[in-house]
């Protein structure tokens, strides 16, 4: 088996340095023609500039492919709107989109200001949720299209000083839920990448020696499973230092009270057999838990 993208396109946002160089440069030796889309800010997001996604392109033209650099800020939906466009007229169609580009403005949350946080989620979230409104209904006509969205362990498990980034990251994760049911049919497949490497984001936070280990090009790897023909749908593959692993959201069997018995205390007295993992399911749309809690209902009135 190979993995290839020839003839495909891709948008890679965040791509003018660290992770999201890494991937644009991987897709591109794999045939894809690749945007390569970076605001050239800061890690906080402050400033601007076109030479780091430049000399992607660079990097990308030197090593035989094709691509072009775009300064879209990806919170500015007429700017992610311009992009696609960009893209669509210079290739004619976008197969895969990498929502890679991110912000850190850490604080603990009583030292963090509101503006820090909406930054952070606007870059984030909406910046994810921008840029996949954007290429969506054109990978519905084209009956194809990968997304990868960039979540975080900060958002799954929590890490201390990132409220912000921690919201956004999870996020992320609802947005690919309800995204890879709607795209389905249409052959629009979503998924999610949680990365850890040796970048900007993490300097000064872990050891030279275990710096050396976060290979960017490690997390690649993992990247480039969630995006091809045969990827999955509705994945969220964890990479790092050449770990890969995946998270899956758990929810219990769980209990039914009869309306007499449906007491805040009653709940608590019986948060063992609510806790109980036995039978634990994974599910795969929201009324999926209503239509669990109503059979539970159904069947103990069926038994009176």
């Amino acid at each position: 088996m190979t993995i290839r993208y020839d003839d495909q396109v891709a948008i890679v946002t965040g791509s003018g340095n660290g992770l999201g160089r890494s991937h644009a440069l991987a897709l591109a030796a794999r045939g894809a023609k690749v945007v390569v889309n970076d605001l050239g800010g800061s890690v906080n997001g402050d400033g601007g500039s076109s030479a780091a996604a430049l000399e992607t392109v660079a990097m990308i033209e030197a090593a035989g492919g094709e691509a072009i650099a775009n300064g879209a800020n990806v919170a500015k939906m007429d700017e992610v709107e311009a992009m696609v466009a960009q893209a669509v007229a210079k290739w004619g169609r976008v197969d895969i989109l990498i929502n890679n580009a991110g912000i850190l403005r850490d604080k603990s949350f009583v030292k963090m200001g509101m503006d820090d946080f909406r930054l952070v989620v606007d870059v984030h979230l909406m910046g994810s949720a921008n840029c996949s409104k954007a290429v969506w209904a054109l990978m519905r006509e084209q009956g194809y299209g990968r997304i990868v969205m960039t979540t975080s362990s900060s958002g799954m498990y929590g890490n201390f000083g990132q409220a912000n980034y921690g919201a956004a990251k999870m996020a992320v994760v609802g947005l690919m839920n309800t995204l890879c049911i709607e795209g389905d049919k249409y052959n629009v497949k979503v998924n999610c990448l949680s990365p850890t490497a040796g970048t900007r984001m993490l300097e000064g936070l872990i050891s030279e020696e275990h710096s050396e280990l976060m290979t960017v090009e490690s997390v690649t790897a993992g990247l480039l499973t969630l995006c091809d023909a045969d990827s999955p749908n509705r994945t969220i593959l964890c990479a790092g230092a050449g770990g890969y692993a995946r998270t899956q959201i758990y929810e219990t069997q769980g209990i039914y009270l009869p309306p007499e018995l449906q007491t805040p205390e009653n709940v608590r007295g019986q948060i063992d057999a609510i806790d109980n993992a036995n039978d634990q399911q994974i599910l795969v749309g929201g009324f999926q838990q209503t239509n669990k809690f109503i059979a539970k209902a159904v069947d103990y009135l069926a038994e009176k």
